[in-house]
């Protein structure tokens, strides 16, 4: 039995003494500790190590006691699994030598067996929940399949994925096509992360704002929707659509249990776009957290009150920044610890 199960209290939508709380890459950059692990391995040797990637995992619990903890790995390992290779460059972020923007250039993605070519993940989740000793749920997590198609046809980040919204539509077969394939490995690798133990799973759409509401349907929405369905009988899905907020009342009906709201999108806004009815998580900004932690702490209230305590889940409107200094992210926590209405 898990010791603190108030994250999966908020899933369920059942009343709680405080909202649970978690960062958005609360595992990685911005802790000493990790930064030590940095020095001596690359990224994807951290992501593939189950020894590492649990440590990695399990450091801000430590630090900070949050109510939940994600699994260190990256969205892109889903791209190397398809037989897409990715690079994570150094001072420049992902990148992928080969991007897939032709029907011929398609022929070399592949379904995997997930338990084959990412069973590392399975082994890093079995490793982490040893380490936890049911202290807090673990949430494993994917990239939507819109925002992995938007590195593997641009072939790095970008501000606009002008190369991976050419694809959608000029070569929209093409680009169902392989939204469809990188859909059936995320449900098949989600579906696997719940088999080795994960207690809940998040999708982030990162890129879903760079759509129009009607492209959105077409090329994200429809297949993150075939993903709930795939899952949400397994374990409860959380769907995050970074810019999304266009798109919160249809999310509202998928069958998700939470939904991931960003900065830019008040509580007022989201709980009426959801019809009140949704567990919400978020939406602090990232970049907040550079304030004083005594303002931290108030802008936690105040985003408490706001949200209400019920069917919400606190945390940021996107990943932690890597420069924030650990006393501030642990005044973002202990305003939550220290709620009470």
């Amino acid at each position: 039995m898990l010791k603190n199960d108030l994250f999966l209290k908020a899933l369920k939508g059942e009343t709680v003494a405080r909202p649970p709380v978690w960062m958005m890459r609360q595992a990685g950059r911005y802790l000493p500790e990790f930064m030590e692990i940095r020095k001596k391995y690359d990224f994807f040797t951290r992501c593939q190590t189950p020894e590492l990637a649990s440590e990695i995992t399990v450091q801000p619990i430590r630090r900070y006691g949050m109510d939940a903890a994600i699994l260190f790995s990256d969205i892109l390992v889903i791209p190397q699994a398809m037989n897409i290779e990715v690079q994570m460059k150094p001072n420049f972020g992902p990148y992928l030598p080969n991007p897939i923007r032709t029907s011929q250039d398609l022929e070399r993605v592949i379904v995997p067996d997930v338990n084959d070519s990412l069973g590392y993940v399975m082994q890093a989740i079995k490793a982490t929940k040893e380490k936890l000793d049911n202290a807090v749920p673990l949430i494993g997590f994917a990239g939507s399949p819109w925002t992995i198609l938007c590195y593997c046809v641009q072939g790095q980040g970008s501000k606009n994925f002008d190369k991976a919204k050419e694809l959608c539509f000029t070569r929209p077969v093409v680009a169902h096509e392989l939204l469809q394939r990188i859909t059936d490995t995320t449900i098949a690798y989600l579906k696997a992360k719940v088999a080795a133990g994960v207690d809940a799973v998040q999708v982030f759409d990162s890129w879903g704002g760079m759509l129009s509401p009607v492209d959105y349907q077409e090329f994200s929405w429809r297949y993150i929707q075939q993903i709930i369905d795939a899952l949400k009988d397994h374990a409860p899905v959380i769907v995050f659509g970074k810019g999304c907020w266009f798109a919160l009342g249809e999310m509202a009906k998928s069958g998700a249990s939470a939904l991931g709201v960003d900065w830019t999108c008040s509580a007022r806004n989201a709980r009426y776009l959801t019809g009140g009815k949704i567990t919400l998580q978020g939406n602090f900004d990232p970049a907040r957290l550079l304030s004083p932690p005594a303002e931290i702490k108030k802008m936690v209230r105040q985003m408490i009150d706001a949200f209400g305590k019920d069917r919400y889940i606190v945390n940021l409107g996107h990943g932690i920044l890597p420069h924030i200094p650990v006393a501030n992210a642990k005044a973002f926590i202990d305003a939550v610890k220290e709620y009470s209405v």
